[in-house]
C-alpha cells in the first residue's frame, strides 16, 4: 500500500503505544518461568506476536485477557512441532534461537520472511557453540534458517564482538538463567545499543534472578530459577519518536503521554535532539510535549546506542538548514534494510544532498523539501514512518509505499497521526 501526505500542522495529544522491545522481553522471561506472570499493555504487533507465537512452540501457556497477556511457561521447553517463523522480528530470531537450546531433545528450526533471512546471526551462532550448544546456519551464511539441537549440556565462557547487535548479548544473557552450568560472556570491543542491554538487565532483576557484570564488558550467570512478574509495558520511545519529529517538522505542539521515564529507553534520546535542532520539549512524569520550532544548527549525531533513530534523526536533519553528521551507526546497515543506504538514497530523490560515510550520513539539510515525488520505504517500518512524517512538512507533500510495514511495530501509526491533524490516505496504485 502506497501512503499519499499532504502538507499538514499536527496538534494534540496522544498515547504513546507499548514499547516493542519491553514486550519482547517480558514475553521470553514469562516463558522461562513456571510461575504465572502477567503482562499488563502489552504491544500486539506483527513483531511481537511473532515473540509470543515462538513461546507457545517452546512450550508456554498464553492467554489474552482484555489489555493483558497470561503466561505460564513450561517446566521443560518443548521442541517445536513446526518450524519457528519469527515473521520480521530480528529480535525474536536472536531470542528464540538461545532458548531453543533449552529444549530437552529435537531440533529446532526458525526462519522468517527476506529480510530476517539476510540478518545476521552468526556471532550468536558462534558462542552457542562455545557454550556446548550445537547450532547451525543450513546455508552456512551465518543467517537463518538456523537448526539448534535440544539436549545439550550448555555452560562455560564466550568472548564475542560487541559491535553488531546487543540482540546477541540479550538472548545469552536470557538463555544462561536456564543453561546447565554457569555462563560467561566477554563482549569484544565497545558494545553498541547499551540502553537495551540495560533494559534486559532490569526486567530479568523484577524476576527475582541476578546477573553478574562489569560495566558492558563482561557479564556472568548462574543458573538460577526465574520467577513469575506482573509487569506492565511502558509507551515506547522508539514510536513516540516519530509524533515528536512531526511536532518538530510542522511546528505544531502535540503531547505524548504513557510515558515511563524510569526504565532505561534508548530512544528516548529523540528528546534531545528535538532540542538541538530547536523544539521545545518539557517533560512531564508520565508524559512529554513537544512545541515544534526549527532553528539553523551544524552538530554531528552519535547514535551508537540508539540506531533505530537513524531515519527520523535524518529526515529532521534534511528540513534543517546546516550540515548534519550522523555517525557510530554501521549497525543500522543490519536491520530490516541498510538503513544508512537507503535512506540517503531516498533523501537524494527529494534533492537532499546526503552521502553515506562507513558508519553514517552527512546530511546537508535543505531548510524546505519540495516534495511532490514518490519514496520507497524498501519494507522497512522504520523508513516509511520517518518519510510519512518528512511528507508532513513538505511543500507538495509526499508518496510512501509500504505502508503495511507499519504493522512490524506502530499498527497504528497513521490513525495516531490523523488524530493530531494529519491529511494521509491510502492507494493500492504505485
Amino acid at each position: 500500500m502506497m501512503a499519499v501526505v499532504k502538507p499538514s500542522v499536527v496538534s494534540g495529544v496522544l498515547a504513546a503505544p507499548p514499547s516493542k522491545s519491553y514486550t519482547h522481553r517480558s514475553v521470553a522471561l514469562a516463558t522461562l518461568s513456571a510461575e504465572k506472570s502477567t503482562i499488563r499493555n502489552p504491544l500486539l504487533s506483527r513483531d511481537t506476536l511473532a515473540t509470543v507465537h515462538a513461546s507457545e512452540m517452546l512450550g508456554a501457556e498464553v492467554q489474552k485477557a482484555g489489555d493483558r497477556l497470561v503466561l505460564v511457561g513450561p517446566e521443560k521447553m518443548r521442541c517445536p512441532d513446526d518450524v519457528v517463523n519469527v515473521e520480521n522480528s530480528g529480535t525474536t530470531l536472536r531470542i528464540y534461537t538461545a532458548l531453543s537450546a533449552l529444549t530437552p531433545t529435537g531440533y529446532t528450526v526458525l526462519t522468517g520472511d527476506d529480510s530476517i533471512r539476510r540478518r545476521p546471526v552468526g556471532p550468536l551462532l558462534k558462542s552457542l557453540n562455545e557454550l556446548g550448544v550445537e547450532c547451525w546456519s543450513t546455508r552456512g551464511t551465518g543467517t537463518a534458517p538456523v537448526v539448534v539441537r535440544g539436549g545439550c549440556r550448555i555452560g562455560g565462557r564466550t568472548v564475542i564482538k560487541g559491535g553488531e547487535s546487543s540482540q546477541y548479548i540479550t538472548a545469552l544473557i536470557l538463555m544462561s538463567l536456564r543453561a546447565s552450568d554457569a555462563v560467561e560472556v566477554v563482549v569484544e570491543g565497545e558494545l553498541v545499543s547499551k540502553p537495551y542491554v540495560e533494559a534486559t538487565l532490569r526486567m530479568v532483576e523484577l524476576c527475582g534472578c541476578r546477573v553478574g557484570r562489569e560495566g558492558f564488558s563482561r557479564f556472568w550467570v548462574e543458573p538460577q530459577k526465574v520467577g513469575g512478574t506482573d509487569f506492565t509495558v511502558p509507551g515506547d520511545y522508539s514510536s513516540a519518536a516519530f509524533m515528536v519529529a512531526a511536532a518538530h517538522l510542522t511546528d505544531g505542539t502535540v503531547k505524548i503521554q504513557n510515558l515511563d521515564n524510569t526504565l532505561p529507553q534508548a530512544d528516548a534520546y529523540i528528546l534531545k535532539l528535538a532540542e538541538a535542532f530547536g523544539s521545545k520539549v518539557l517533560v512531564e512524569d508520565r508524559a512529554v510535549t513537544v512545541h515544534g520550532g526549527r532553528r539553523e544548527v551544524s552538530m554531528e549525531v552519535s547514535l551508537r546506542d540508539c540506531p533505530d533513530l537513524l531515519p527520523v534523526t535524518a529526515v529532521m536533519a534534511a528540513c534543517n538548514t546546516g550540515r548534519v553528521v550522523i555517525k557510530d551507526v554501521a549497525h543500522a546497515r543490519l536491520k530490516e534494510s541498510d538503513r544508512v543506504s537507503s535512506v540517503a538514497g531516498e533523501l537524494r530523490k527529494l534533492g537532499v544532498r546526503a552521502s553515506e560515510t562507513e558508519d553514517g550520513l552527512t546530511i546537508e539539510g535543505k531548510g524546505m523539501v519540495e516534495g511532490g515525488v514518490t519514496v520507497d520505504s524498501h519494507g522497512d517500518h522504520r523508513l516509511f514512518m520517518a518519510f510519512t512524517v518528512l511528507g508532513l512538512a513538505t511543500r507538495k507533500g509526499l508518496k510512501i509505499s509500504g505502508a503495511e510495514s507499519a504493522d512490524v511495530s506502530y499498527p497504528g501509526f497513521l490513525d495516531d497521526l490523523r488524530k493530531i491533524g494529519a491529511e494521509i490516505t491510502l492507494t493500492s496504485e504505485q
